[in-house]
């Protein structure tokens, strides 16, 4: 694509503009759940709202712009559209969301989803990685049905715990919300579920995959931010990239910062 990459860790003017129009800042804004959910399967991954550094496009970026900032007034009409979808997105089936890039809330598109499930797709998909006990008591109960935040807290009798739990759960892609509960008094509970019983997973692991959508949402990229991004070793992440750039997927000015070839 022909741009200047970054300076000292932080994008160019050109790239940041790249950026921009790649990541749906630009342009007609994204007023709709159906249009979120076209969003999300064009960029594959994206946060719920912006962090200080650019790790990935965001969803409030798309709704509202760069230059409005998250519940500077209040809930209004655009955070009410964004914390509304990031459960009828994955309700729905049309986009995964937990707590994944950067520990932050993220959406993953299905495709993307897929790519990167590391399970077989089965109920006890869990029952083979490495997670804490309580990790595990959560996904068993998960396996039965579908439950509220609130019943998945008290099971554990610890709000902490849950949240460790519950995190590293999301880290694995192995839970998503599922739309809400209401409660007695006070906000709606996220419903959660299994990603399995919620989106077609499952046997369909392709991490080269995975890197080439990252490097064509991103635009430029080093194997760090990849590594950081989808949890990878910093060593699979340069050999991921290198074999885009043996298949002409990819290339590198430096061999430090990558990029796609052809357009995004």
């Amino acid at each position: 694509m022909g741009r200047t990459s970054t300076t000292n860790g932080q994008p160019t003017d050109e790239l940041a503009r790249d950026r921009a129009s790649r990541w749906w800042v630009r342009g007609r804004r994204v007023g709709s759940v159906d249009r979120a959910a076209k969003f999300v399967d064009d960029v594959g991954f994206a946060l719920l709202f912006p962090a200080a550094k650019p790790i990935g496009p965001s969803l409030w970026e798309a709704v509202a712009g760069e230059d409005e900032e998250p519940f500077a007034g209040g809930m209004n009409d655009n955070e009410q559209k964004v914390w509304g979808w990031k459960d009828e997105l994955p309700r729905r089936g049309l986009a995964w969301y937990g707590a994944f890039l950067g520990g932050r809330g993220s959406f993953l598109s299905p495709s993307l989803l897929a790519n990167l499930y590391p399970g077989d797709g089965e109920l006890d998909d869990h029952e083979h990685l490495d997670l804490s006990p309580a990790a595990h008591e959560l996904a068993a109960a998960l396996a039965i049905e579908p439950l509220s935040s609130a019943t998945l807290r008290a099971l554990l009798g610890d709000k902490n715990k849950y949240q460790r739990a519950i995190g590293e759960l999301q880290k694995n892609l192995l839970v998503t919300t599922a739309g809400v509960e209401e409660q007695s008094n006070g906000w709606p509970a996220a419903l959660l579920t299994l990603t399995c019983e919620q989106f077609d997973v499952g046997g369909r692991l392709d991490h080269r995959e995975a890197a080439r959508q990252y490097l064509d949402t991103m635009l430029d990229a080093a194997p760090t931010d990849l590594a950081r991004a989808f949890r990878w070793p910093t060593l699979k992440a340069r050999d991921l990239l290198n074999e885009l750039l043996d298949l002409d997927q990819a290339t590198t000015k430096d061999g430090r910062r990558y990029q796609p070839t052809g357009p995004s």
